[in-house]
């Protein structure tokens, strides 16, 4: 296979203009099918890789995807974030799109989107970290800028594009198998439950207890950034109490490990005397992994959800009237040691 061709070269070999070329490696409707597939075929075949500031040119737009990271968001040092943002970067790649992180001051985002917008500086964004009272897809569509969701916004799931997990399944599952085991002092170690994510753990957590005729213990749920630290130190000061857990259902397992970590430092044994059972994003460094995991757990790989973001994104671009699309993610439930099998 040859190498370095160039559009030029290329339109040569299929006697056709350069324009055309470019515009049928870029989807443009108008031209017809056939010639579509005949340039890609052929681009294909001579291993041509357009570049990028003449995709510019021929499409008018910018090439990249946008990501704005308000400064004290705590996903910009979280490392389910970074896989996430990995998952939409390979996207992003392999059809010759940048991606443009920007970092700025908590009051400036919607400044941060505007400018986006007006200077053309990206031809759509990812939206991160939804809250229960979110407003920034209201932002986005006033200003035209096309967006996807990782997570949703309650009440707009029909007029956004969005892809998120069964959130509160996933966690009405997981307490049903701790309930199954016996537990009855479970206690629920979640994230920000200001952010929609967390609002829907909690709210599986409750449900799958009602149905049960257990009543939450407020003593027993916390909320806060998914630390190990928070982990160790939350099971600490329940597993000290008077009337202490003997399950964990924590929202990271970067905090379970925090919970392993507790039990272990109050001389007990994870899977005999507490169980755990945490949510896996299944990420890249940190395997919950073997014939039978560490952990048992809730998996949903955060890295597939930045792949689909970024194709649903992709896709939104290049069709604009297509309308709002969505991908709901049913998370596996995998047992592990964490468990064990005794009967409470």
């Amino acid at each position: 296979m040859s190498k370095g061709i160039n559009l030029k070269e290329l339109s040569e070999k299929l006697n056709l203009s350069q324009t055309t070329v470019s515009r049928a490696l870029n989807g443009y409707p108008e031209v017809n099918a056939d010639t579509r597939k005949r340039v890609s075929e052929m681009a294909a075949k001579l291993g041509y890789a357009p570049n990028s500031q003449a995709r510019r040119l021929a499409t008018g737009q910018a090439m990249a995807i946008s990501h704005v990271i308000p400064k004290s968001v705590h996903e910009m040092m979280n490392p389910i974030f970074l896989e996430f943002i990995a998952g939409a970067g390979e996207t992003y790649s392999e059809h010759g799109y940048d991606m443009i992180l920007s970092v700025v001051d908590d009051h400036r985002e919607d400044d941060a989107y505007r400018h986006i917008a007006s200077r053309k500086k990206a031809d759509g964004v990812i939206v991160h970290g939804p809250s229960t009272n979110e407003y920034r897809h209201k932002l986005l569509q006033e200003l035209g800028l096309p967006f996807v969701i990782h997570g949703r916004v309650p009440g707009a799931e029909s007029e956004t594009s969005w892809i998120d997990m069964n959130n509160k399944q996933a966690f009405e599952r997981a307490t049903s198998l701790l309930l199954d085991l016996g537990h009855t002092r479970i206690a629920l170690l979640n994230g920000l439950e200001h952010m929609d994510f967390a609002h829907r753990r909690r709210q599986g957590f409750q449900d799958a207890l009602e149905v049960r005729g257990v009543s939450p213990d407020p003593d027993l749920m916390r909320s806060a950034d998914m630390t190990e630290p928070y982990g160790c130190n939350s099971a600490m000061e329940m597993l000290n109490s008077n009337n202490p857990p003997t399950a964990f259902l924590v929202s990271s397992m970067i905090s379970a490990i925090g919970v392993a970590r507790a039990v272990s430092q109050c001389g007990l044994k994870v899977g005999t005397d507490v169980s755990i059972v945490t949510h896996d994003d299944a990420l890249s460094f940190l395997p919950n992994s073997g014939e039978v995991p560490i952990f048992t757990c809730t998996r949903s790989s955060v890295r597939y959800a930045g792949q689909k973001a970024a194709e649903m994104l992709l896709d939104l671009i290049s069709n604009p009237a297509s309308g709002p699309t969505s991908l709901h993610l049913e998370a596996e439930l995998i047992t592990g040691q964490s468990t064990g099998s005794l009967q409470r």
